[in-house]
C-alpha cells in the first residue's frame, strides 16, 4: 500500500487545503487573517496549504498580491515545504515565473493547470508542463476540463509523467473510473482527490492526497474523514462522508468559493466577501449552504 501521509520527500500528499483568501469589506486582502488561517488549518490536522488556487481567487489578484499571498503562507506554515502554490497563468512563461518564486521561498511543489487561454492541443500541453518543470520544483498537474476545456486524460497524464514533467495529478473531472485506468498506465503517478464530493470514491481507488476545499470550515472532521477513507475504514468514513456530503458537493459547483466562505463565516472563521466577477450567494443557494453548515455544526463537525 502506498504511503498516504505527508512527507518531506512527497510534500503533495496528505491533505493540502486550497485556501480561501480573507478579504476586507473594501475587498483588500487581510494578510494577517490569512496567516492565522494557515496556522489554524495545520494545527487542526491538515498537512499543508495551496495558496493562489481558484478558491483563493487568484485570477482577481495583482502580481504583488499574488506574490505576497505565497510569502504569507510560507511564513505561517512554519515549513515552506508544506506550501504548494497554484502557478496557473495564461502564458507558460508567467506560470514558470510563479514556480520560480515558489522555489525561491522553499515551497515543496506547485500546482499547475494546463494552458487555459485557449483549448490547447497535446503539443501545447507538453510544452507548457515542460516549461514550468524547468523551475525545478515537483509539478502537480490539475485536471479541470470543465473550466479549462483541456482534458488531461489518463493517457495524456501517463505521457506527461513518463516525460518527467509531473509527479501527481489533482483529478477534478468527477469521473472516478479514470483512477483505475491511470493506475494501469502510470502506476507511479500520484492520484490526488480534486473534488470534495468524490473523496471516498477516489480514496478507495488509491488516491494518496486530497487538494481540499471544505477543510477551510471543518478541518478536524475533514481530516478524520480523509484518513479513514484512505485507510479504507468504511465503518468510520462512510457515516462522516454522508453527513458532510451536503456541503462537500458545493466544491463542484460554480459558486464554490462563495459557498465555502459562507460556511467559514458561520463557524466563526473569516470567510468574508469575494471579488467580482463573483458576487455573494443569494436566495435558495445561500439558504441551502447555511442549512447544511448549521446541520454539520449541530452534528459536532468542526
Amino acid at each position: 500500500m502506498p504511503e498516504i501521509t505527508w512527507t518531506a520527500d512527497r510534500p503533495w500528499r496528505g491533505i493540502m487545503v486550497a485556501t480561501a483568501l480573507p478579504l476586507r469589506e473594501d475587498l483588500s486582502i487581510d494578510y494577517d487573517a490569512y496567516g492565522e488561517h494557515v496556522r489554524w488549518l495545520i494545527a487542526s490536522g491538515c498537512d499543508g496549504v495551496v495558496p493562489n488556487g481558484s478558491l483563493g481567487e487568484y485570477q482577481t489578484l495583482t502580481a504583488e498580491e499574488r506574490a505576497q499571498v505565497v510569502r504569507t503562507a510560507v511564513e505561517a506554515a512554519g515549513d515552506a515545504a508544506r506550501v504548494m502554490p497554484g502557478v496557473a497563468a495564461y502564458g507558460s512563461a508567467e506560470a514558470r515565473h510563479w514556480a520560480e518564486q515558489a522555489g525561491e521561498l522553499g515551497c515543496g511543489s506547485v500546482l499547475l493547470l494546463p494552458p487555459n487561454a485557449y483549448r490547447a492541443d497535446h503539443r501545447a500541453v507538453f510544452a507548457h508542463y515542460a516549461e514550468v518543470a524547468k523551475a525545478g520544483l515537483p509539478v502537480v498537474a490539475y485536471n479541470n476540463p470543465i473550466d479549462t476545456k483541456t482534458d488531461l486524460t489518463p493517457e495524456l497524464l501517463a505521457r506527461l509523467h513518463g516525460g518527467g514533467t509531473i509527479v501527481a495529478v489533482k483529478e477534478f473531472s468527477g469521473d472516478v473510473r479514470r483512477a483505475y485506468e491511470l493506475a494501469e498506465l502510470a502506476p507511479d503517478l500520484d492520484l490526488l482527490i480534486g473534488a470534495d464530493d468524490v473523496l471516498l470514491e477516489l480514496a478507495l481507488a488509491g488516491a494518496v492526497g486530497w487538494v481540499a476545499g471544505y477543510p477551510n470550515a471543518f478541518p478536524v472532521s475533514c481530516a478524520e474523514l480523509y484518513r479513514a477513507a484512505v485507510a479504507k475504514d468504511l465503518h468510520t468514513a462512510l457515516p462522516l462522508y454522508q453527513s458532510l456530503h451536503p456541503l462537500l458537493r458545493w466544491d463542484s459547483k460554480t459558486e464554490f468559493v462563495q459557498a465555502i466562505k459562507v460556511s467559514m463565516d458561520l463557524v466563526d472563521r473569516h470567510g468574508g466577501p469575494t471579488r467580482p466577477p463573483r458576487f455573494p450567494l443569494t436566495g435558495d443557494s445561500e439558504a441551502q449552504v447555511r442549512a447544511a453548515t448549521e446541520k454539520a455544526m449541530a452534528a459536532g463537525h468542526r
